[in-house]
């Protein structure tokens, strides 16, 4: 393929663009905020688990404390009954069935109320966990939320620096041969990089050294030749910096 000097030139600039819209994406696909938010959401996630298993925790011993209270409660209404029938007198075994009926009523309702005060305790443990799970989460909420508004920022920066680049791009490989475009855009879709300058008998693209015949094939070359590395297949574009 033939294409005059200066248009081989001007790919080196359509290519500056396209290297800059290339590193613009990548950018958008590797934000450390992106790898922030993941890391925080898997956080979140697990609180969450553990939120509502401290919930149930608090949830089982409240009704296992209601539970306790309505005996507690039953025991005390027992209790009120004996005493009253107590008070009103009657025969002796009656009135030494009803004290014994009370001893036990006593013992129990103490038994009960150690029991719900244990219960307690548990729940004001219980209740100081679900809470400070529940600050956690909260905290991760917003480490997630300031992430994420850091992404939208770094996103629509990048938005715009692409927008500004692209529409360079349009009317800059609109004024090159569309031969000349076609090939580049082949191979820069191919390897990311469409054409590099040749400079001091080095491909731009791969980076390889020339020698020999390989050397005199790109020197022999006419100025208008579009010249392509053996190594990589790039267009080696040829300037006054090329030292041939």
């Amino acid at each position: 393929m033939k294409a005059a000097p200066d248009a081989q030139r001007r790919l080196l600039d359509l290519q500056a663009v396209d290297t800059a819209l290339a590193q613009l994406a990548h950018r958008r696909k590797t934000l450390p905020e992106l790898a922030e938010i993941e890391t925080v959401a898997r956080e979140i996630s697990a609180l969450e688990d553990e939120r509502v298993r401290a919930q149930v925790a608090v949830d089982d011993l409240d009704r296992d404390i209601s539970r306790f209270e309505k005996d507690i409660e039953q025991v005390r209404l027992r209790k009120d009954r004996d005493q009253a029938r107590l008070d009103a007198g009657g025969a002796v075994r009656e009135i030494e069935g009803l004290q014994h009926e009370l001893a036990t009523l006593n013992r129990r309702q103490s038994e009960l109320e150690d029991a719900e005060l244990e219960l307690m305790e548990k729940r004001e443990s219980a209740e100081a966990t679900f809470g400070e799970v529940k600050s956690r989460l909260a905290a991760a909420t917003e480490r997630r939320e300031a992430a994420e508004r850091r992404r939208d920022e770094a996103l629509s920066d990048i938005a715009k620096e692409e927008e500004f680049k692209s529409s360079s791009r349009a009317p800059l490989a609109g004024d090159l041969p569309a031969d000349l475009v076609a090939l580049y855009d082949k191979i820069r879709l191919d390897s990311g990089l469409g054409a590099a300058l040749f400079k001091q008998g080095r491909c731009g693209g791969c980076r390889i050294e020339l020698y020999g015949a390989d050397l005199a094939r790109v020197k022999s070359a006419s100025a208008d030749e579009v010249v392509r590395c053996e190594e990589c297949r790039r267009i080696m574009v040829r300037t006054a910096e090329s030292g041939l």
